[in-house]
């Protein structure tokens, strides 16, 4: 196959896969074979967070392919993750049936708590799982072609398109939180029960989530380096780096744009739907502009333009986000931005540009 003679171009590709199904394999086998109190058991805990991480380097893939290979830097990703968080969510309350607190057999229980007397015509089909994975992706593409649309054929570039994607993820805040929108207003969904009929509690279901995490990051990686690597690839690169110049010996650039732009939106709503289920929620506080920054900080810090410094950045940060907060609760937010500070200082290409022989200037 075509991509794995890219894989075999792209060492530090291939390492990073190469951890990625270590990690999958080795993971759910100490979790649910090795017993508590032996120095190689990984708590259920631990793997979930392990499993959230994976999710996360998968959004990050999505911001490298659009940022590092196209020039857009999208500071609106958090949408398309959140939308398919969303729908992944919707699905998970529709398995609660009778089961909330309220007792309702169709209506969530902030619908009933808010007096609602029928389930939003938005809400229906979500019963089936089938059906909300098709909304995982059509939702989040569907919007970044309408989006896209408008803007690349307005040929709008640099940070004026910035602001527009963080304007966007902005109004969608706004508007989730509202309670008369019908997605739980600011609280958001959550106290989920069962995904496709088993207990999301159970240690072998969470296993099963974070085999998922682990197989849609690899082969998220895969359809990223196979475009990357291909013509379309190269034609992403130069209009990276002289977009006039592509358009002015006849390529459209407007659709280059437009359908990687769409893809990378469906990326980052997979990433959000295998989110929810790990962390057991989903609220506004997704589609926080701050939270679409934080993604660019994570490929920044791996490495631009490499896709496995995307996912390397992703974990890395994330890790040190999550000992921070408990080893300097006062203050990691501070040892955080020196984190990122040095890195810019000092690694310009990353982290990984510490061990790549070959770099894609940015």
């Amino acid at each position: 196959m075509v991509v794995l003679k890219y894989l075999k171009q792209d060492r530090g590709g291939m390492i990073t896969l190469g951890l990625i199904a270590l990690l999958t394999i080795a993971v759910p086998i100490c979790n649910l074979m090795v017993p508590e109190g032996n120095v190689f058991h990984v708590s259920t805990f631990t793997m979930t967070l392990l499993g959230k991480y994976l999710c996360y380097a998968l959004l990050a893939l999505a911001v490298d392919l659009v940022w590092g290979y196209l020039g857009i830097l999208s500071l609106g990703h958090g949408a398309f993750f959140s939308l398919g968080g969303y729908a992944m969510g919707m699905y998970l309350m529709r398995q609660i049936g009778s089961r909330g607190v309220y007792g309702n057999p169709l209506l969530p229980d902030f619908m009933v708590f808010l007096n609602w007397e029928q389930l939003p015509w938005f809400w229906q089909g979500f019963q089936w799982f089938w059906f909300a994975m098709l909304m995982v992706v059509l939702v989040p593409a569907l919007l970044a072609f309408v989006f896209g649309w408008f803007a690349f054929r307005s040929r709008v570039t640099g940070v004026y398109l910035s602001i527009m994607t963080q304007a966007l993820t902005y109004a969608l805040l706004l508007a989730f939180y509202r309670n008369e929108m019908g997605f739980g207003g600011n609280n958001g969904l959550t106290d989920f029960k069962d995904i496709l009929g088993f207990s999301l509690q159970a240690d072998a279901t969470r296993v099963g989530l974070f085999i998922a995490s682990g197989v849609a990051l690899a082969l998220g990686y895969l359809s990223c380096l196979y475009i990357t690597r291909s013509r379309l690839g190269r034609l992403c690169t130069a209009i990276r780096d002289q977009e006039d110049r592509v358009r002015f010996i006849g390529f459209k650039v407007e659709n280059i744009k437009l359908w990687i732009f769409t893809f990378s939106a469906i990326l980052a709503g997979v990433a959000g739907a295998l989110y929810v289920p790990h962390v057991g929620i989903i609220n506004p506080n997704e589609f926080s502009p701050l939270a679409s920054i934080e993604m660019v900080v994570w490929v920044a810090v791996g490495g631009r333009a490499t896709l496995y410094g995307a996912v390397v950045g992703a974990i890395m940060v994330n890790y040190a986000k999550s000992y921070l907060t408990v080893a300097m609760p006062d203050a990691w937010l501070f040892a955080l931005g020196a984190l990122f500070v040095l890195v810019t200082l000092l690694l310009p290409r990353g982290v990984t540009g510490l061990v790549r022989k070959k770099e894609v200037d940015a």
